[in-house]
């Protein structure tokens, strides 16, 4: 993976990253309450393999990132709460190299966002409550030799974590 401050000034807000896929999900409401599909087998767009299947929370505007995989794809859906996705794409030969997209995950836009691999990514919780994001990877987690690369949060990616008021 390149050095992800190297091209830094050539950063901006672009169409989608290259390979990043979302689905809508619907809610489907009774007197009990409501279920929401996330992710299937048969869904021919996003589903490839199944590795495992967890809940990661994060406190109000806490930041969890940057990090990317070599091998892992990722699902993400925020079931509780809102979240704002961030991607950046410093993929040497991608078509959209220096790309960040941002992506408004939760109960008010239930959305899943497939993050493929070689991608920095990471979130932080804007919604006045705990926010529980459900990520399906491809690949199970594997303790003694982890498939995820890590910067720092600030300072390192050419993105403001700082909430845009205006």
């Amino acid at each position: 993976m390149t050095n992800p401050t190297a091209y830094a000034d050539a950063v901006t807000k672009h169409p989608r990253i290259h390979d990043v896929k979302t689905k809508s999900l619907r809610l489907i409401p009774d007197e009990r309450g409501f279920l929401m599909e996330i992710l299937r087998a048969d869904d021919r767009e996003l589903f490839t393999t199944f590795g495992q299947v967890y809940v990661s929370a994060t406190y109000p505007g806490v930041v969890k990132a940057w990090h990317y995989h070599q091998k892992q794809v990722d699902h993400f859906v925020c079931v509780a709460g809102m979240v704002k996705l961030v991607l950046v794409d410093t993929r040497e030969h991608s078509p959209t190299r220096g790309a960040v997209n941002e992506f408004f995950l939760g109960t008010q836009n239930p959305t899943l966002v497939q993050v493929p691999n070689l991608v920095y990514h990471g979130w932080k919780c804007i919604s006045s409550d705990m926010a529980l994001v459900v990520n399906v990877p491809t690949e199970p987690y594997h303790y003694a030799e982890p498939d995820e690369y890590r910067v720092a949060p600030h300072g390192t990616l050419p993105y403001d974590w700082t909430r845009k008021d205006g």
